[in-house]
């Protein structure tokens, strides 16, 4: 059994625990605010929320310590963590939740993707656990414990494109998957023949926030020439629960640097810009570098003046598409659910030395010498 929480910001988290979950042979269950998403076959818990309207994240810290409620005053406890709010019903509930599943049901192994706070809770437990590493300054007191307590760090890109100055100890127990998305096992939309008349852009904004306004999206459709623009997600765009065919169909695609963004740019293979946005720890402008370093995106650290996009389309529409492959090589989903199935496998058995030859095996009538307890 395998515990998997999943956080509630944007859907990139969510995403990625469905593509994970879809390919674990073990049974998981889901613990989340959000509501239990279609396509997950296990049990999902849904938590209550641990802040208040308009809290609850690492940008809200500084307005947390800056007024309101006393309870509030303090919500990292010292720095130690990242949201800890004091007497929060909330936040109570949630662990309370979390711990009492873990009493019952015995967990082999808890995956955080991503909470410091319920990695340390599940290992505080005695339970191990996995945790989902993301790029950029993790070097703050929080994101160190949650590191240092963790038995594997999953990372969902490749080892070619390491973060850089990451401690000796957290190398060693990382495992890079390369990215995955929810369209990894699914075929590429052939392009067809190309037809006459305006190429394709997509811009993929998605559901986490964008630094970008309408006015910036508007000026910069209005400067191109022979390029159509559809706007997915942001302020100026529709929702689409399904954008695989347009990312197949288009000739380039705008997005930020968020993981699930880049990852199911990559699984289209169809050539990007990339502008990361602004998010806690520098996450996106790291994976920027990691994709501008291997030369996989064109990529822009800031959102680029009107008479730029012009040239940026026209240069990104001749990348070949196929580089991606390295960036996403399209079994990242399938080598995370081994890892997990691989840590959370019950010990060897053993045969003790005084144990008679006569003597029924430990773990069932099938059992072989080296295999998991109850495995055969």
């Amino acid at each position: 059994m395998i515990g998997y929480y999943v956080h509630h910001q944007g859907r990139g988290h969510l995403h990625r625990a469905v593509c994970v979950a879809r390919h674990l042979r073990v049974p998981v269950v889901g613990f989340s605010s959000l509501p239990r998403p279609a396509g997950w076959r296990g049990t999902w818990i849904q938590l209550p929320l641990d802040a208040d309207e308009g809290t609850g994240g690492p940008q809200d810290v500084r307005a947390a310590r800056a007024g309101g409620p006393q309870d509030m005053r303090d919500p990292t406890a010292g720095g130690a963590l990242h949201w800890a709010p004091r007497h929060h019903a909330g936040l109570r509930d949630r662990m309370d939740a979390i711990t009492s599943w873990i009493a019952r049901a015995r967990p082999r192994l808890f995956v955080s993707d991503v909470s410091v706070e319920v990695a340390l809770l599940a290992r505080l437990t005695g339970t191990p656990v996995v945790v989902a590493a993301m790029r950029g300054d993790r070097f703050d007191r929080a994101h160190r414990l949650g590191y240092d307590i963790a038995d594997a760090l999953l990372a969902p890109w490749p080892a070619a494109v390491p973060e850089p100055d990451w401690p000796r100890h957290w190398r060693a127990k990382t495992v890079h998957t390369g990215a995955f998305s929810r369209y990894d096992d699914r075929p590429r939309v052939p392009p067809g023949d190309p037809a006459p008349g305006p190429r394709k852009v997509v811009v993929l904004l998605g559901a986490g926030g964008t630094d970008v306004d309408a006015a910036a999206l508007r000026e910069a459709e209005a400067s191109t020439t022979n390029w159509t623009w559809t706007f997915l997600g942001g302020p100026h765009g529709r929702w689409a629960d399904d954008p695989w065919p347009l990312l197949c169909g288009a000739d380039a695609v705008i997005t930020h640097a968020g993981q699930n963004a880049v990852a199911e740019c990559a699984a289209a293979r169809t050539p990007a810009v990339v502008v990361p946005q602004d998010r806690p720890h520098g996450e996106q402008r790291a994976t920027a570098q990691a994709l501008a370093a291997a030369d996989l995106a064109t990529v822009r650290m800031s959102w680029p003046a009107p008479q730029e996009w012009q040239g940026l389309l026209d240069r990104t529409a001749r990348r070949p598409g196929s580089r991606w492959a390295m960036w996403a090589p399209g079994d990242g989903a399938q080598r995370a659910a081994r890892l997990l199935e691989h840590l959370s496998a019950p010990p060897p058995c053993t045969t003790r030395r005084d144990t008679p030859r006569t003597a029924g095996p430990p773990c069932g009538s099938q059992w072989t010498e080296g295999a998991p307890c109850g495995s055969q």
